[in-house]
């Protein structure tokens, strides 16, 4: 009896310490890779959310292809602003990068993402833009999303001197 419980606890502990490493191998920063065409997830919310998202895709190269998007079944008018614009930009490539901007529907996305990651599945790339409204401190997304993406962009220097990881660039919306 003392035996099965010795092997139990060894068996949990190992298992413990696989997962640990794991989550570093997953979460530890490494430099970018040059890729022709990276996939793109984009996580669209309602209200300005999507017009600022649209914006910030326009600037992107044709090399951020193909985009997936995900939208709330109730967000008619996301959903068409969305098919307008790619039916403009109509690219046809592949990748695996997430971007979000700050609805709180882009935290579970990110999740998922990321476990793709741990799980040894797929390496995911999550980009976070902090929204260009918050000036002085992150939104619940980017309290969240900021120990989890992979590069957090804010878009005013006062977020950049709080949160010394973030990418500052400038207004980009």
């Amino acid at each position: 009896m003392g035996g099965a419980l010795i092997l139990a606890a060894a068996a949990g502990a190992l298992a413990l310490l696989l997962l640990a490493v794991r989550l570093w191998v997953v979460l530890s920063p490494r430099a970018p890779v040059p890729r022709r065409s990276l996939s793109l997830l984009v996580v669209a919310g309602s209200g300005g959310h999507t017009t600022e998202m649209l914006r910030l895709l326009e600037n992107l190269s044709n090399a951020y292809s193909p985009r997936h998007y995900i939208v709330a079944d109730t967000d008619e008018m996301s959903t068409h602003k969305i098919n307008s614009f790619e039916q403009i930009r109509a690219d046809r490539n592949p990748s695996a990068t997430v971007l979000c901007n700050g609805p709180g529907t882009c935290v579970p996305i990110c999740i998922s993402a990321l476990l793709l990651g741990i799980l040894g599945i797929k390496k995911v790339i999550i980009v976070y833009v902090e929204s260009i409204c918050r000036v002085e401190h992150l939104s619940l997304s980017g309290k969240i999303l900021f120990h989890l993406s992979d590069y957090f962009i804010v878009q005013w220097p006062t977020l950049k001197e709080k949160y010394p990881k973030s990418v500052y660039l400038g207004r980009i919306v």
